[in-house]
Order: C-alpha cells, then sequence, then structure tokens
C-alpha cells in the first residue's frame, strides 16, 4: 500500500518512516523513530532525488510505482551516499534499468565501493552545474563534509525548492504530517532537531556555514531535507538555528550539569551547585547522570546552553569513564565558546579535576573558570563556601 504526499506542483515526497530501529547509525538512541525522505519530480522527464533505508525499500519502490504510474523513471539524484539515503539504488535500477544517475564525482566513487556498478548510465556534475528536465531546471551545489565530502544540495529555480540533503535534518517520524506548518515544532521536533545536527553533522560547523553562504541569495520557498519535516513556512526559524549551531554559538543562557558519581557524593556535590544557582537566580539548568544518559543527550544541551558544570569522580586515576566519553565527544564535535567549571571528587588520590582541566584546554575557546571544587570522598562543611563562589563565578561570567 502507497503512502505519500504532495509537496507541491510536479513533487511528491515518496519516503518512508522508520519506528523499529532503535540506535540511528548504530550509535544514537531514537525512540520516537526517523524519516527517510525521497522526492519524485513529475515534469517532461521523472527524477527521483535519493532512496531510502534498505529496511524500507519494499514500500519506498510502491510509492514510487504509484506515483510513476505508466511512466518510465528517466533520473535519480543521489546527494549523499549514506546507506538510509543510498541504500536503494540497486533496487530501483532494478526496476528501473534504464534510469541515469547524477551525481558527482566522489558520488559514483563511493557508490563503487559499496558495490554498485552502474556503468554507462552515469552523469556526473560538478558544483554550480544545471540540468533542465522539461518545466524544471536543477542547479546542484557542492556541500563537501556536510556531513560527508560527496554531499551536495540541489535547487529547483523553476519553484524555489532546496532539495538539503542531511542540513536541516531531524530525528523523530513525520506520522503523516510532511510540513513544518502541520507540526509543533518547538514541543515536537525542536530537540530532536538539535540532537540530530549536534550529532551528526555537529563537528562540521564551517561547512554548514560556507553552504548557508552560497545559498543565502537563493530564493528559497521550500527546504526538502533528507529526515524531518518539509519547511514551506518561517524558513528563518530553522536557517537561523543551523546558524547559531554552527558557530558555535549557544542558543541560550544557562547551566549544563553532567556528572559521574560511584556511590552518590558526587552526585550530592552537584545538586547543591544546581541548588546554589536556582537561589541565585540562574533557574535554566538541566542535570544529568552520565551513567544513566547517552552522550548524544549530553551534548544536543551543551550545544544549547552556554555554561557547562562537570562534577566528576577519580577512577582508576582517571577521569570517571561517563565524564570521559562526554569530553572525548565533545571534542570531536568540535564544540567551543562555552564557560566550564569544574568540581572533582577523590577519596585517595584525586586526579579528575587536573585531567578534565587539560581536555578541556584542547577545545577552542573554552572559558574554564579557576576556582574548582575538591570533594574529598562527599561533601563536608568547608566545601559549602568553595560552592558558592564557584555558582557566584559562574553567575558573574554571564553578564
Amino acid at each position: 500500500m502507497h503512502n505519500i504526499r504532495e509537496v507541491t506542483k510536479d513533487l511528491y515526497w515518496v519516503g518512508e518512516n522508520d519506528r523499529r530501529l532503535a540506535l540511528f547509525e548504530n550509535i544514537h538512541p531514537i525512540p520516537e523513530g526517523i524519516s527517510y525522505n525521497s522526492y519524485l519530480l513529475l515534469d517532461e522527464k521523472t527524477v527521483l532525488l535519493d532512496t531510502v533505508d534498505p529496511s524500507v525499500c519494499d514500500k519506498f519502490i510502491e510509492n514510487i510505482k504509484y506515483v510513476l504510474g505508466d511512466r518510465a523513471l528517466d533520473y535519480m539524484i543521489i546527494h549523499h551516499m549514506e546507506p538510509d539515503h543510498a541504500g536503494c539504488i540497486g533496487e530501483v535500477v532494478f526496476h528501473y534499468p534504464d534510469v541515469k544517475i547524477i551525481g558527482n564525482k566522489k558520488t559514483f566513487d563511493f557508490m563503487k565501493q559499496f558495490g554498485l556498478e552502474i556503468n554507462e548510465n552515469c552523469i556526473e556534475v560538478k558544483d554550480g552545474d544545471t540540468i533542465s528536465f522539461g518545466g524544471h531546471e536543477f542547479l546542484f551545489i557542492s556541500a563537501p563534509m556536510v556531513h560527508w565530502p560527496e554531499t551536495m544540495v540541489t535547487f529547483d529555480t523553476t519553484n524555489g525548492v532546496l532539495f538539503s540533503g542531511d542540513a536541516f535534518g531531524t530525528f523523530r517520524t513525520l506520522d503523516g504530517r510532511l510540513f513544518n506548518d502541520e507540526v509543533d515544532f518547538d514541543r515536537e521536533f525542536l530537540v530532536p532537531a538539535r540532537r540530530y545536527y549536534t550529532n551528526i553533522v555537529g563537528k562540521y560547523g564551517l561547512q554548514v556555514q560556507t553552504l548557508l553562504e552560497k545559498t543565502s541569495n537563493l530564493d528559497i520557498k521550500y527546504i526538502c531535507p533528507l529526515h524531518g519535516p518539509v519547511w514551506r513556512t518561517n524558513l528563518d526559524y530553522i536557517i537561523d538555528k543551523y546558524n547559531r549551531w554552527s558557530s558555535y554559538e549557544p542558543e541560550e543562557k544557562g547551566v549544563i550539569i553532567v556528572y559521574g558519581s560511584m556511590y552518590g557524593n558526587t552526585e550530592a556535590a552537584a545538586e547543591n551547585m544546581a541548588i546554589k544557582l536556582v537561589e541565585k537566580g540562574m533557574s535554566n539548568l538541566v542535570m544529568y547522570d552520565a551513567s544513566k544518559t547517552h552522550v548524544s543527550y549530553l551534548i544536543a544541551d551543551t550545544f544549547r546552553f552556554s555554561h557547562i558544570v562537570l562534577a566528576s569522580s577519580t577512577y582508576n586515576l582517571n577521569i570517571f569513564p561517563p565524564i570521559h566519553n562526554y569530553l572525548l565527544t565533545m571534542k570531536i564535535l568540535n564544540l567551543q565558546k562555552r564557560t566550564v567549571a569544574i568540581i572533582e571528587n577523590g577519596t585517595w588520590s584525586p586526579k579528575s579535576g587536573k585531567l578534565m582541566r587539560e581536555l578541556l584546554g584542547e577545545m577552542k575557546e573554552m572559558n574554564v573558570l579557576e576556582n574548582d571544587v575538591l570533594i574529598k570522598s562527599s561533601m563536608k562543611e568547608e566545601n559549602i563556601d568553595e560552592m558558592d563562589a564557584l555558582a557566584n563565578s559562574i553567575i558573574e561570567s554571564m553578564k
């Protein structure tokens, strides 16, 4: 049974939703699922834009056949070769053996690496090339490292549709609602969108900035990403989010407290800091146990907030492993421009504070406050004033 939506005249969504996958890229939990978006243009020539994950390929082919009817599929454009978007290329070619595949040189290099042989049915495009399919003319724009080196986006100059690849995507299934104005984006999709961007694309902020600049002069009326809602209203909202995330500027003045605690004593110190901050007027904060919270959620809120409190036990003369993993992930994803406060705990040889400070020193534009708090096994009366002073430093640094 087909499930399709009309995007605008001549253009249809033929993608699928995945509610069964537990881990995106076998790393990131997606309890609310994800959509794989593919689009089909009916012009003088027919054009399929990307495919879907192999897990939903059968239903995807049904959607294509329904929209095409008796028509052949003339072209297939591949913006990104990651298998959740390119995993059904072979199946499409099986059903439509005469289809011509459009991509750039790296696209076809990657196809060969994935074992796909498409031979003479290739049309190689470069940045700035255009192709007319009848009434619609497409402009091809390279977007390397957003977030693979072969990535490109395509702009339909006829109707103002930007096919944006993984840019502007989000976790969560669509559930029948295709457009941004059919959902409460702030309530339903902003958190999944932030977690998607920061963990999947976050490392490549400079490249996203380049793409935003390259597309800034286009008369964009629709944004069609490979995951999540299609944008047809309030485009400046999502573009502003991407501009902020990719420039590593915090969305909000606030605090994320992340703690790693073996027996609850470091947790108690983190809780004490949260109370002091709220009492001093900073109630825009969140608090996470790094042992229980997947690091992708920590990263998303670290991009969101201006300030971080790290509270870690010492473990085998090192940083408590979940906190260590969190810091390494921050570094890998190029996080920068944050203010950080450190609380360390240790019984016989506290090391976590010094090691956390060293790791933060390897990141860009990280302001680490000076007055670390050292807890020896559990908080004592003498720590109360130190915690108060650190809380004051955090508040002062926000001014």
